[in-house]
């Protein structure tokens, strides 16, 4: 399509009454446009879950402080965890995929359109099931609160003798609710990737992105589906005398333990794998080089994909399991740093030699690399029981998964967005407000999470609400939450460049990176129908040969 012609089509659209083009979004089943609503759905959210972690930061600014009360506190703690892991990150995740994987295979949609808008709708429930609270989480006849039981709601916390009204039920419901929509999620992406792929694209030739989002698929189901579970026992708990967790009557509160962590570490890997996708479609493009040791690097996924299912119990060597319990879990925590090690290596071996172009999207890419190295190797510290034992309700803790999530999944997820936002909009984001993004949330984020370490050796706890001066405690607090307001002026930055942008970025073209996938060459933003005719593919780079017709890819296969 020329670009006369998506310029036509951009006119027309523009012309139509507001309410028939919101009509079209709300009802549309167009794995592009639920894409989109997916990535601005997380985005919302993520701004809500940054207030609600500033709010946090300023009461722990220094001791004694009253900015709220503790059991604002607590509300805070809950929804931010809860709103970051299943609100913000895994809609945003599912979002990418949901644009990207058709465009990536050649396929015209989803293997399931409806299902795919039925799993969007079912998220975007779940997340204002959530805030619902706010109005009614006290019943109907009182103020509403949130829920104060932390997002991992551990029993008996969530009993009705300790979670009075229906807060605790929001937050239920919610991920309940959720999780449906991630399971059909999961399913969507299993079924395009495995039948939906163009005409000569084996597994062998599947973009990394698609490969690495088939193995998600199969970790959605089967770690969603424990979850959903513990939510069904826990309302029969709290409404139907059940007495699961209720160790007075003969339950476990540990059984709970059991069930969110058998769904909470394979998560890590749900939301980590995807942005291992991004990364390892980003870096070689940027390193003008071809992945590298891509059956490596396909083998290591999988690999991932079935240990993550056996190492739950490494957020339970606290809880007093047997001495060979607690040895089969530092095994396997041990074992899953040897796959992740491998997609390092890959990676630096992509760039060794590469001609690197330093972008904005490689720059969030490097900076990811530096800093899930640092993840991964506090995470092999708390893997090691005794070591776990001195440090597992401190704060240094809460700086390592911080490492994992936000200088892991959040800075690869930004490195997606300026990769593939002029696809998307058809607009090239603004490089200077990029750097300028990428410097202020690089320096807040080490600001905050490498100086968090210092205070947990230290023995501050987790999830308190104030403290005692005079432990040392004061200073490294004081620069985490200068750090936390770095990161905030950076997401203001790149909301400002998202919103220029898409009015007065430089126009992108088809393929403004020079890449080597089939989703550039398409017209950027894609037509409805994705590729006029369907696609024909004989290497890993379909785009290159198409480019490079007296050097094609395949000869080198």
């Amino acid at each position: 399509m020329s670009s006369e012609s998506i310029a036509l089509g951009t006119v027309i659209e523009s012309a139509r009454p507001i309410g028939e083009r919101l009509h079209d979004w709300v009802v549309t089943v167009d794995h592009k446009k639920l894409g989109i609503l997916y990535i601005l759905y997380a985005l919302f959210f993520l701004v809500v879950a940054g207030i609600e972690a500033i709010i946090m930061r300023i009461q722990l600014i220094v001791p004694h402080n009253h900015f709220v009360s503790p059991q604002t506190f607590n509300r805070m703690m809950t929804m931010h965890g809860t709103t970051m892991i299943f609100f913000m990150v895994m809609p945003i995740l599912f979002g990418f995929g949901t644009y990207l994987i058709p465009l990536m295979i050649g396929a015209r949609d989803m293997a399931f359109p409806r299902l795919n808008a039925f799993s969007f709708w079912m998220t975007a429930f779940g997340g204002l099931l959530l805030y619902f609270s706010f109005i009614g989480g006290n019943g109907l006849y009182g103020a509403g609160t949130a829920p104060d039981v932390g997002w991992w709601a551990y029993a008996p916390l969530t009993s009705r003798a300790f979670s009075v009204g229906h807060s605790t039920d929001f937050w239920t419901l919610a991920l309940l609710v959720s999780g449906i929509g991630s399971i059909g999620a999961g399913v969507n992406f299993i079924a395009t990737i495995l039948c939906m792929r163009c005409p000569g694209m084996t597994l062998g030739k599947m973009p990394l992105l698609a490969w690495l989002n088939l193995v998600v698929g199969g970790m959605v189901i089967f770690c969603i589906s424990p979850l959903t579970a513990a939510q069904i026992m826990l309302c029969i708990d709290r409404y139907l005398g059940g007495h699961f967790f209720d160790t007075q009557a003969g339950g476990s509160a540990v059984l709970w333990m059991h069930f969110f962590w058998i769904f909470g570490h394979p998560e890590v890997y749900i939301l980590v794998v995807p942005a291992f996708a991004f990364v390892s479609e980003i870096v070689p493009v940027f390193s003008r080089k071809p992945i590298f040791g891509y059956p490596i690097m396909v083998a290591a996924t999988i690999a991932i994909g079935f240990i993550s299912f056996s190492v739950w119990a490494h957020h339970m060597f606290t809880v007093g399991m047997s001495a060979y319990g607690n040895s089969f879990f530092v095994f396997t925590t041990v074992a899953i740093a040897v796959p992740t090690g491998i997609k390092i290596f890959n990676w630096l071996g992509t760039m060794w030699g590469g001609k690197i172009l330093l972008r904005v999207p490689m720059l969030f890419c490097i900076g990811f690399l530096f800093q899930f190295l640092i993840a991964g190797l506090t995470g092999i510290m708390l893997g090691t029981a005794p070591f776990n034992w001195q440090l597992s309700g401190s704060y240094f803790v809460v700086a390592h998964f911080h490492y994992v999530i936000v200088g892991g999944i959040v800075f690869a997820l930004f490195g997606a967005f300026y990769y593939w936002y002029p696809k998307m909009s058809g607009r090239m984001c603004n490089e200077t407000l990029g750097k300028w993004h990428f410097w202020l949330f690089l320096i807040g984020f080490h600001l905050t999470f490498d100086f968090m370490h210092i205070p947990g050796i230290l023995g501050m706890p987790r999830r308190i609400y104030t403290y005692e001066p005079g432990r040392g405690w004061e200073l490294w607090n004081l620069i985490v939450t200068i750090g936390a307001f770095f990161q905030a002026a950076a997401i203001l930055v790149f909301v400002v460049n998202l919103l220029w942008s898409l009015r007065k970025g430089e126009p992108a073209g088809n393929d403004p990176w020079d890449a080597w996938t089939l989703e550039w060459s398409t017209s950027s933003p894609p037509p409805d129908y994705d590729f006029a005719t369907t696609p024909v593919v004989r290497s890993r780079r379909p785009l290159w040969d198409l480019k490079h017709p007296e050097d094609p890819d395949w000869k080198y296969e």
